[in-house]
């Protein structure tokens, strides 16, 4: 095949592929992702047929991993992040030590070095946040108290793993770290206290510029994107604000582009228009997650599974069983109820992207044998298709736990999670009115003008943006006659008088004034006076031509609405021609 269509064969092939072993992953009452696992392995160069291009994949799939963390930080506001700190950063810190000890313990009895021991151990230690957040998804626990623990819990992860990558190369020559990757990173290292302070600073200050700094600038962007009326701009925006943070975060702070790409999410969350953004990136992030998974199973050598039988059944036994034990205790040590300790350590129970990236480095950095990432990658592939059940179990166990110790499931940790699901759900309560007034807000608009009903309700937001909020107190002039036209007036409270030479109009809510100047081009043929106290919505000249020339229906209404006024003040004015028409 021609390199040059590598790309398009690769997509095609992925989606193809996923489709098919997805259906009947589906049809076998699996969840589809075991398909696209299936079809990624079918995919990888260590089964026969075709090879798609892995790098390609690679590439591919983390495009899906930025889009899908992007959506869940559009659902996740700072406020919330740092509602669960209290559990959230000791139990993973705590979590991610314990686990990597248990690793190294396995990889002392398969007789490898401390380097290999840690690297093996981190790896492991770490669950994929992608994989998390389709379980909850099709649970319907994103938005619990318990799925946003477990979705924070996975981002302190990630923060701690970020650290990781950072500090191996540093310290791969004291590991024992064999060949020319350890050699290059030592000469070219620097002072391990140094190290670990530029990392921190970079981290904390992007930490810092996303949640101060990017919800002024963010939300100003994509209303002023919105004001074009462009869906194709508005979406492609979107997803510029979201790849733009994450390779920025990437390449200037060195924060992975999953991290980057979560307080992207964050940022927009602050914007009225954030359900706007998350509808248009979903598409997108269901195709690109695809490929996750797909690559994925790419990367996996079934031979493993006879070459280390025992090894990789030891391996997804710490990551089933000692990972979700582990993270059991310490939600019931910090206080927190055993229904949460379960969603977590079923959350958990898991590993992904991180986990292939830092066995990726172990192995270029001569720390991890190359058997030790085939181990990995089978425990991750394993894992992901057993975690369906681990939920079902937990589901189970916390049945169970309710049936026989009633009195103790119901009153263990239930000071300490009323605290916080109150404390989320004040910030959720927040988010929803915040949308609530603003789809008030557009009711009041078709309810005060019924003529924008016309519109769809992309068309009703940009309205909402285009218009320019004035007022006037009784017996201000808001047109003069003989002016040149500004802007079309439309009356949300309060009455205005059009002042003709026979008799005066009186104009009130829901009626509008100023469009004749604006549809002839010519000057203003009547003076506007306000008799009342007034709130108007001015939609300027150029937003009016803008508007209406997308909108050519509404336009035409207008037109018509403007020429009958017209006639009826040509009558008013000369009222003897009523008799000879």
């Amino acid at each position: 095949m021609h390199h040059e269509v590598s790309l398009i064969a690769t997509v095609a092939v992925s989606f193809v592929f996923a489709a098919v072993f997805g259906y009947l992953a589906d049809r076998l009452r699996l969840p589809p992702l075991v398909g696209y696992l299936v079809a990624g392995i079918l995919m990888g160069p260590f089964t026969p047929g075709f090879i798609a291009d892995g790098a390609l994949a690679s590439q591919l799939a983390e495009m899906g991993v930025i889009l899908l963390m992007f959506g869940v930080g559009l659902h996740f506001s700072a406020k919330e992040l740092l509602a669960v700190r209290g559990i959230a950063v000791p139990g993973a810190i705590a979590q991610i030590v314990l686990a990597t000890l248990l690793g190294v313990g396995l990889s002392e009895l398969w007789g490898w070095g401390i380097g290999a021991g840690l690297v093996f151990g981190l790896s492991l230690s770490v669950a994929s946040t992608v994989v998390l957040l389709k379980a909850l998804e099709e649970r319907n626990l994103v938005n619990s108290a318990n799925g946003r623990v477990a979705v924070g819990w996975l981002i302190v992860e990630d923060l701690a793993m970020v650290l990781a990558l950072v500090l191996l190369p540093a310290l791969a020559q004291i590991l024992g770290a064999q060949g020319s990757g350890a050699a290059a990173s030592a000469a070219g290292g620097m002072p391990l206290v140094l190290t670990i302070a530029i990392t921190l600073l970079k981290v904390g200050a992007f930490a810092v510029m996303a949640i101060f700094l990017g919800p002024k600038v963010v939300p100003w962007l994509l209303t002023l994107v919105a004001r074009t009326g462009s869906q194709e701009l508005f979406t492609l925006s979107v997803l510029a604000i979201a790849l733009g943070i994450a390779f920025g975060a990437t390449e200037i702070f060195g924060v992975s582009f999953a991290l980057g790409a979560f307080f992207a999410g964050v940022v927009m969350s602050e914007s009225n228009l954030s359900h706007r953004a998350a509808a248009d990136s979903l598409p997108l992030q269901n195709a690109f997650s695809v490929l996750f998974f797909i690559s994925v199973g790419m990367l996996f050598d079934p031979s493993i599974l006879l070459r280390e039988p025992m090894a990789v059944i030891a391996a997804l036994a710490l990551i089933i069983f000692g990972k979700s034990l582990i993270a059991f205790c310490i939600v019931l040590l910090l206080r927190f109820p055993v229904g949460m300790g379960l969603t977590v350590a079923a959350s958990l129970a898991q590993i992904g992207e991180f986990s292939f990236i830092l066995a990726g480095l172990g192995v270029t950095l001569g720390l991890l044998p190359r058997e030790g990432q085939d181990i990995i990658l089978a425990g991750a592939i394993l894992s992901i298709t057993i975690n369906p059940l681990v939920f079902w179990g937990a589901e189970v166990l916390e049945k169970g736990f309710h049936y026989k110790w009633p009195s103790f499931f119901a009153s263990y940790g239930k000071k300490r999670h009323d605290v916080l699901a109150r404390e989320l759900g004040d910030i959720r309560a927040l988010s929803d009115e915040r949308n609530r007034q603003h789809q008030l807000k557009m009711q009041q608009l078709i309810d005060t003008f019924p003529l924008f009903a016309q519109v769809d309700e992309h068309s009703q937001e940009e309205l909402l943006l285009l218009f320019k909020p004035k007022s006037a107190s009784p017996g201000e002039r808001i047109i003069r006659i003989g002016d040149r036209g500004d802007g079309m007036y439309f009356i949300a409270s309060g009455a205005v008088e059009v002042q003709l030479d026979s008799d005066p109009v009186r104009l009130e809510p829901g009626a509008f004034f100023g469009e004749m100047a604006l549809l002839s081009g010519g000057r203003r043929t009547a003076d506007v006076v306000a008799i009342d106290f007034c709130e108007f919505l001015v939609l300027d000249r150029r937003d009016f031509n803008m508007f209406m020339s997308r909108h050519p229906a509404l336009r035409t209404a207008v037109s018509n609405m403007a020429r009958e006024r017209a006639e009826m003040n040509t009558l008013r004015r000369n009222p003897d021609k009523t008799g000879t028409d």
